[in-house]
């Protein structure tokens, strides 16, 4: 093997390598049964970040105008709890968040149905503590969708 491969297949990370060798992925949620593309796909990183980016900053405008009335030091306080609160109540009710909403995405339990309030609250909570949702699979679910049997898809 040539020293020039063997540091292009390092670089390239273990799924690339996996790859050249004769491995077929597919594409992402195709083990879960959803389409490649369009309604009912996994939606990708992108979308995800930016809807939690949307509500992230909705939940933090909300805190810092209306809770601690321009205390940014109370406001921080607040932004976490209140994220969760609206994440939770909109999640189980619409099954979407004004974030999510804005970038089309929906969050569905993996037979395509409305998640349950106990899976929106557990995938809520996890989902603040941000480490499982930084931890993906290969169909790009994160851990918090895992451990409730949910898929964030686009709408």
């Amino acid at each position: 093997m040539d020293t020039r491969e063997a540091l292009g297949s390092w670089i390239d990370g273990p799924k690339a390598a996996a790859e050249k060798m004769g491995a077929d992925f597919g594409y992402r949620g195709e083990r879960l049964g959803r389409p490649k593309e369009g309604p009912g796909s996994i939606a990708g990183p992108g979308r995800r970040i930016g809807a939690l980016f949307v509500d992230g900053w909705l939940c933090s405008l909300v805190a810092y105008g209306l809770i601690a009335r321009g205390d940014q030091t109370v406001a921080n306080l607040w932004t976490t709890p209140l994220f969760y609160l609206v994440s939770v109540l909109l999640l189980a009710t619409a099954g979407t968040t004004v974030g999510k909403r804005l970038f089309g995405l929906r969050v569905v339990r993996l037979d395509g149905s409305r998640a349950t309030v106990p899976q929106v609250l557990l995938r809520t909570l996890l989902l603040c503590l941000v480490v499982p949702a930084v931890v993906w699979d290969r169909d790009t679910r994160g851990l918090h969708d895992k451990a409730v049997g949910t898929v964030e898809v686009r709408i």
